[in-house]
């Protein structure tokens, strides 16, 4: 595999945590350099994580990986989806109680504010579920003349960078949608969840 043919490859892989960094800039009251760093962090993190742990398994856990990798990313993004339409509908059911918040939230430091609104735990499992693609990729990479320290860390790299744009962009979609951010973020994120698994089991033959 040459130059190119990596970079394509890492930015194919990037897309799924990219579109995730928006919904999640969308999620943000504020967002910093720092807290856009934190949200590439994890997914740039994990997507060069994931190839390097399968090159180490090799290819005798392929056929194992790539049956249980859309079921995996199809539930935590719906899981994590659904949560977010919820909490955003219990919000338009109880306004008050959502005003009184929003008011304490203001009062907050805007550090809290937004490790709040997207918490280290829910990081992790969305880079999970956007990197698992990435560890049977490595599995490939065990098998050509390519080094995978290099490899892991360019898509690593193009990963970051493209995450950091995306929650930027996330969050002026999210300024424009306003309350209805998290509603249209958690339909996305269930979104991406049912595209990864129909790409895996060509469902119907429609893909």
């Amino acid at each position: 595999m040459n130059l190119l043919s990596l970079i394509l490859t890492a930015f194919g892989l990037s897309m799924d945590a990219f579109a995730v960094s928006i919904t999640n800039g969308m999620r943000m009251k504020k967002i910093t350099n720092k807290n856009a760093a934190k949200v590439a962090l994890y997914m740039g993190g994990f997507q060069g994580l994931m190839p390097a742990i399968g090159w180490a398994l090799g290819l005798g856990f392929k056929d194992y990986i790539t049956s249980i990798d859309h079921w995996i990313a199809l539930i935590l993004l719906s899981i994590i989806g659904g949560k977010m339409i919820y909490e955003a509908m219990q919000d338009k059911k109880h306004p008050e109680e959502y005003k009184e918040n929003k008011s304490k939230d203001e009062d907050t430091d805007s550090k809290v504010n937004n490790e709040k609104l997207v918490s280290n735990k829910e990081l992790l499992l969305l880079a999970i579920a956007t990197s698992i693609d990435a560890l049977a990729v490595g599995v490939s990479f065990a098998f050509l003349n390519i080094s995978i320290v290099s490899s892991a860390l360019i898509i690593a790299i193009i990963t970051f960078i493209m995450c950091f744009i995306g929650v930027k962009m996330g969050k002026k979609c999210g300024s424009f949608l306003k309350d209805k951010a998290e509603i249209i973020g958690g339909i996305i994120l269930i979104l991406i969840g049912i595209n990864i698994f129909l790409e895996h089991t060509n469902f119907l033959g429609l893909i």
